[in-house]
């Protein structure tokens, strides 16, 4: 399976190439980088760290896409979304786990998928996607008298927040609750707020040091809480995700899919 990578050169996409290296039926087909960077046509093995035949990144995405029987991407918003774009005109497998994506951005990648499969995902970990099963099921099993809060910390380079695994467990919660999270969620609190509304979904961002992620559901009822918290020791989760996915994805049918479809959930 030939894989491409938007944005090889950034932290995830190193790790990502370093993850295809090391799977047995996956190769590059090639990474993108920057338009003039340092990094444009050095050999992707020789810029990530290790040691194989390697083709060398390039700043025409297109390129990629027309060697590529998939491409992963997890570079910005604006740029997924260009990326969508091609992935469709070139009938490329598109997996996408950039976050921070509008809700005009998410319906760009629909487009798309309606020519193409197109997997997107604001986490790619198995952990995570258990958590969200789980936060739906707690959340359609408790009252509004159990209050929900969504805490996440993440490293002081993150430049969206919430994060958009926290907005998924929102959403997952809301699902669960019946309703939506653009209806019931409160990204963030300031000032004289007055009492906590019946229903609400709160979040709390918190950023600092090299916090690859944590997330918490929070569950506070009358008399008891509940938790449920994953914490990533290793974006390396993530990058062993996009390659699952990528190799789930390539031959199926067009469709927009989520990280339960690839596991299996």
């Amino acid at each position: 399976m030939k894989i491409g990578i938007m944005g090889v050169a950034g932290i995830m996409g190193r790790m990502i190439a370093k993850q295809v290296h090391q799977t047995a039926n996956a190769a590059l087909a090639g990474g993108t980088v920057l338009p003039g960077s340092a990094e444009e046509g050095i050999e992707i093995a020789k810029l990530c760290g290790f040691d194989a035949e390697s083709p060398t990144t390039v700043s025409d995405a297109a390129t990629v896409f027309a060697a590529a029987d998939v491409v992963i991407d997890f570079t910005s918003p604006a740029a997924t979304v260009a990326h969508a774009g091609l992935a469709a005109e070139s009938g490329t497998a598109f997996v996408v786990g950039t976050t921070g994506l509008t809700a005009e951005d998410e319906a760009r990648l629909a487009e798309a998928a309606k020519s193409i499969p197109l997997v997107y995902a604001p986490n790619m970990s198995l952990g995570v996607n258990l958590l969200f099963d789980l936060v739906k099921k707690v959340s359609a099993a408790l009252d509004e008298s159990f209050d929900i809060e969504i805490v996440e910390m993440h490293h002081r380079r993150k430049v969206d927040a919430p994060s958009g695994t926290a907005l998924g467990l929102g959403k997952a919660a809301a699902e669960g609750r019946g309703v939506t999270l653009e209806e019931k969620g409160v990204l963030s609190r300031e000032g004289v707020t007055g009492p906590r509304e019946d229903g609400q979904i709160g979040f709390a961002t918190l950023r600092g040091g090299d916090v690859v992620g944590d997330h918490t559901v929070i569950f506070a009822g009358p008399n008891e809480r509940i938790e449920l918290t994953h914490k990533a020791a290793s974006r390396e989760i993530f990058a062993a995700g996009a390659v699952k996915a990528s190799l789930w994805a390539a031959g199926r049918k067009p469709g927009l899919y989520a990280m339960p479809d690839v596991l299996g959930l």
